[in-house]
């Protein structure tokens, strides 16, 4: 019997850990192709909040999908406006409106936006010893770019979260710091 209950055990211990390791290989995100880069048209890409213009002949990767989400999500806060004329170029995503650089607003890399699941919900960011609650109005493209659409942007990674001017003042960031942060998040 103790045989047994030894080897059951040893077996229930690796259906755990092989099932363990290929749930956790399951929640990476792998990229899902490639872009290559045109150069923009004079004047057609806006550098605003030093936003990049794609570059010809450059492979720029996409994504999907993006990390799991969790109550402290890693990810990287970029700045943008979503003002007609901004460097987030059209109207959000989620309500087909511009919206002041006052307010605090997000968007999210492809696979967080989740097929506009998100859109017009609150999420929490923090940083900085600061968090500030911000609400999601688009979706930061991680599978396409280079184009008229995406201003002629590349594509966003896989875990950004690109919010306007009052998240930034919000999470008290000097100004002259703005534009690239390691930030965590959770849905609100």
């Amino acid at each position: 019997m103790k045989s047994f209950c030894s080897k059951t055990s040893f077996l229930l211990l690796a259906t755990l850990i092989l099932t363990s390791f290929v749930y956790s290989e399951a929640q990476k995100c792998r990229p899902s192709g490639r872009i290559i880069g045109k150069k923009p048209p004079p004047g057609q890409c806006n550098q605003e909040n030093d936003s990049d213009c794609c570059v010809q002949g450059k492979a720029y990767t996409t994504y999907e999908c993006s990390p799991p989400v969790s109550t402290h999500t890693k990810a990287y806060l970029t700045l943008n406006s979503f003002q007609k004329g901004g460097d987030g170029g059209g109207p959000s995503e989620c309500d087909n409106q511009y919206h002041s650089d006052d307010s605090p607003v997000v968007a999210l890399s492809t696979g967080w936006f989740n097929n506009k699941s998100r859109c017009l919900n609150n999420i929490v960011i923090s940083a900085n010893g600061r968090s500030v609650v911000a609400k999601v109005v688009d979706e930061c493209d991680s599978t396409k770019g280079c184009d008229e659409d995406h201003d002629y942007q590349p594509p966003c990674p896989n875990n950004i979260v690109d919010a306007s001017k009052a998240v930034w003042e919000a999470l008290g960031v000097p100004q002259d710091q703005w534009g690239g942060l390691d930030i965590t998040w959770s849905d609100a």
